[in-house]
């Protein structure tokens, strides 16, 4: 590459990279517009806590204060919440900056990375960038193919493992991630697990956390933006051994999480009442959204366990993101996961007036 003259070199992982698009106004080239029903995005369908909005306006004046770098506050909170000592928590301006460093720290070109597929398309980019060989492995619900993926982790240095997955909503039962939690560390391997829609998912706890004490090569990824509908202030944690999040921890660039994001999480985490009111609403919504939908003829409906429906139709997933667009809907169109083509699309649980906007909607196409 040349600029004013000067030559430079650039790494092939680097001039590789692709920009992975996700669901939202300004990913699908809108600009935000408040006439829009946006099930693109798979955040809190309550929005997040009345409380926070006092707190942010209580504190404004922290505008033009450097935040804590440390975000020790709320680690201190997050230690109560989940249980897990102050120094296994590390805080990311959204989940995403926190798989991106794991991938800077822990991957390099020499190693082997295992993604269940289809899922996040954050975890192959960030493990590209770093330089590592990726093996892929389709399944549209891992629970049914647990062991062939044990079998694969002997070549593997990192597995990621989304629970429930994005996109297709499958919950992977406790038993079976035990199963690859240990063939993992059988094999000396990190198992990376995203738990982003856990605390979304009713009536089932499935997490991992409580094995955070037992298995040093287990990270789990939380975000405080789909819990608490904080999606426009980026705010994720980690949980992890004390020697990887120490890690992390140095890595990081100085102030990544703003003070108004941090005490807004605070505020989140004591404010158990409106993720119990969230599952509640989720547990009615996605039972009518999927029989709803399902009766539409062209359209079938994944099982899932969290906020969002995986649905596979007959018509091009483009085309029926562009006719709902014209109706002030947004919703996901699923062909740039890895694993899926133009015939999926993905849509999140709203309030039951909205849903019930995205079914007519569908019903015209």
């Amino acid at each position: 590459m040349l600029f004013h003259g000067v030559k430079f070199t650039i790494e092939r992982n680097v001039s590789n990279h692709r920009v992975i698009q996700h669901g939202g106004f300004y990913s699908n080239g809108l600009q935000y517009d408040s006439k829009f029903i946006d099930f693109s995005s798979n955040v809190n369908p309550l929005g997040f806590p009345s409380s926070i909005t006092k707190i942010i306006n209580k504190n404004r004046s922290l505008i033009s204060v450097y935040p804590d770098p440390d975000s020790s506050k709320l680690r201190d909170d997050l230690q109560k919440y989940t249980g897990i000592q102050k120094n296994q928590i590390i805080i990311g301006n959204g989940a995403t900056e926190i798989i991106y460093n794991f991938c800077k720290v822990f991957l390099h070109k020499d190693s082997n990375v295992l993604i269940p597929i289809p899922t996040f398309g954050e975890y192959e980019a960030a493990s590209r960038l770093s330089g590592s060989r990726i093996t892929f492995f389709k399944t549209m619900n891992l629970n049914k193919n647990t062991s062939e993926l044990q079998d694969l982790v002997t070549k593997t240095n990192c597995i990621f493992v989304c629970n429930p997955n994005n996109p297709t909503g499958i919950l992977i039962s406790k038993n079976n991630l035990l199963k690859i939690l240990e063939s993992a560390y059988n094999k000396s391997a990190l198992m990376f697990l995203d738990e982003c829609f856990i605390e979304l998912v009713p009536d089932s706890n499935e997490s991992l956390v409580h094995y955070l004490k037992e298995f040093d090569n287990l990270f789990i990824l939380r975000s405080l933006t789909k819990s608490f509908g904080l999606a426009g202030l980026r705010i994720g944690y980690g949980l992890g051994n004390k020697k990887v999040i120490d890690v992390l921890q140095r890595i990081k660039i100085p102030w990544n999480v703003n003070g108004l994001a941090q005490m807004a999480a605070s505020e989140a985490l004591s404010n158990m009442s409106h993720l119990s009111k969230t599952r509640k609403l989720i547990k009615k919504e996605l039972k009518f959204l999927k029989d709803s939908i399902s009766k539409i003829n062209g359209f079938i409906c994944y099982d899932s366990s969290t906020n969002f429906i995986l649905i596979k139709s007959r018509v091009n997933s483009k085309k029926i993101q562009e006719k709902l667009i014209e109706k002030k809907i947004l919703i996901r169109d699923c062909s740039n996961f890895r694993g899926l083509d133009n015939k999926f699309i993905r849509v999140a649980v709203r309030t039951h007036k909205e849903n019930v906007k995205l079914v007519r909607a569908l019903e015209e196409i």
